[in-house]
């Protein structure tokens, strides 16, 4: 007998009332406990792995001759004085640093306590951004003594051959203020409240302040005297740029002569000159020289100046390529900015061949580029008919593809803009930007 099936009758449906937040002192979450004692065994070592390229430029380093990072130790063995820093641990920071793009010491400074990567390359050696600061910019002679060694271990490997090299400018910010720059007449009025500043602190220090501690009076004494120096130093710079201004004045026609503005110095960095940077507009800035090869794309040439125009950089970065390498590059791949007839007559002189856009015709379309002119030297017209042929203009357009490439990799180490004044330590800088970067093409061959 079958049962029957009674039917399911469901419980009305009833419409859930709105629900109420909850407050914070009510939910129950999970906060963190942060005086739990943890016992964690770990070494430095293990943090990086095997592969990570900090390890590879840590061993380049330690088969390079870094005795000139050392020479100014006085600490030694069998001596009294405290240990130094291992130079070695420095420079690999600054190295490693500047191929990740940091080039503030401080901010260094506090990677080495932070990061995993950088304590590596600390292994417990005691830094802080004093001594990280004035590491860069005191051992210029031996970055410089350092990249010649890494082009020539290049070299040797048959990695840069020096045949095809090209010659690039690039403008970088400086730290002074276009706000900074005085004329003479504000120059010797900012000299005169400077020099009563010192003289003025130097009272005080006869009857101190109960307020103040004596590290506080000898850092406001130090800041007023470096500012000093600073002034007097711009005023000693002034009769340069004055003469340039004259210079460029001779040259002008008169309605230009009107847009001349009158000599300025800026009081927080003397060398530093106004001059039109990337993206259009005038700032203070250095012109950074760099030489390529173009095979490997390595730097084998560096300076700093800080003039605006690059007429005049060829012939001394030929040369300083040379002392480098020991050999005179086959052919030189500049821009129409170096394309001065004496730079040109100059290089042809020590056997380059140089390749170099000949510059337009402004006073008449009768006679083409290639035509020499009267005052022009064999070199010169030589010059002027290479470049007309169709072999030329290929080998020119190699130049854009490794000088402004080479720029856009120091830029993308940190180089722009500067952070220190002066442009003996922008070289010093650069040269260690010059460094990473050879690095990197070293450790490219090797993938």
């Amino acid at each position: 007998m079958k049962q029957a099936v009674l039917p399911i009758v469901l419980p009305p449906v009833q419409e859930s009332a709105a629900r109420v937040p909850t407050e914070p002192s009510q939910a129950r979450v999970l906060g963190p406990v942060r005086n739990q004692a943890e016992m964690m065994v770990r070494d430095l070592d293990s943090l990086v792995p095997e592969e990570h390229p900090v390890r590879a430029i840590w061993a380049f380093l330690e088969g390079l001759d870094l005795s000139a990072f050392y020479a100014p130790i006085k600490a030694v063995v069998d001596r009294p004085g405290r240990p130094a820093s291992d130079p070695q641990v420095l420079l690999a920071l600054w190295v490693y640093a500047t191929v990740d793009g940091v080039g503030s010491a401080r901010r260094l400074a506090r990677l080495c306590h932070e990061h995993d990567v950088y304590r590596w390359l600390c292994g417990s050696v005691p830094v802080d951004y004093h001594l990280l600061s004035d590491f860069r910019v005191v051992h210029q002679g031996a970055l410089d003594k350092l990249l010649t060694e890494i082009v020539a271990t290049m070299m040797v490997q048959d990695l840069v051959k020096v045949n095809r090299v090209a010659q690039d400018g690039v403008r970088v910010r400086t730290s002074a203020g276009a706000s900074s720059f005085r004329r003479r007449d504000r120059l010797g009025q900012c000299l005169e409240e400077a020099e009563a500043q010192v003289k003025r602190l130097a009272q005080e220090r006869e009857h101190p302040d109960p307020g103040g501690s004596q590290r506080e009076r000898a850092a406001r004494k130090r800041a007023a005297e470096e500012r000093a120096e600073r002034i007097r130093e711009a005023l000693r710079q002034l009769p340069e740029v004055e003469a340039a201004k004259e210079q460029q004045r001779r040259t002008k026609s008169k309605a230009d002569r009107k847009k001349i503005t009158e000599a300025r110095v800026s009081t927080t960095d003397a060398d530093a000159r106004v001059m039109k940077v990337a993206g259009g507009g005038y700032r203070p800035a250095y012109n950074v020289q760099l030489a390529t090869d173009v095979e490997s794309r390595a730097i084998v040439g560096v300076a700093v100046v800080n003039e605006g125009t690059d007429s005049a950089q060829g012939p001394p970065m030929e040369a300083q390529v040379a002392q480098r390498t020991g050999v005179h590059p086959s052919e030189y791949l500049m821009d129409g900015a170096y394309a001065e007839r004496e730079a040109i007559t100059t290089l042809a002189e020590r056997q380059v061949m140089v390749y170099s856009p000949v510059r337009l015709l402004r006073t008449t379309n009768s006679r083409r580029n290639s035509s020499p002119r009267k005052d022009d030297t064999p070199a010169v017209a030589e010059w002027r008919k290479r470049m007309e042929t169709d072999e030329a203009k290929g080998i020119y357009k190699l130049r854009a593809a490794t000088a402004e490439w080479t720029n856009a990799q120091v830029r993308s180490h940190g180089l722009f803009p500067f952070t220190v004044r002066g442009l003996d330590k922008a070289l010093s800088v650069v040269l260690l930007v010059a460094i990473a970067h050879n690095l990197l093409r070293w450790l490219a061959t090797l993938a």
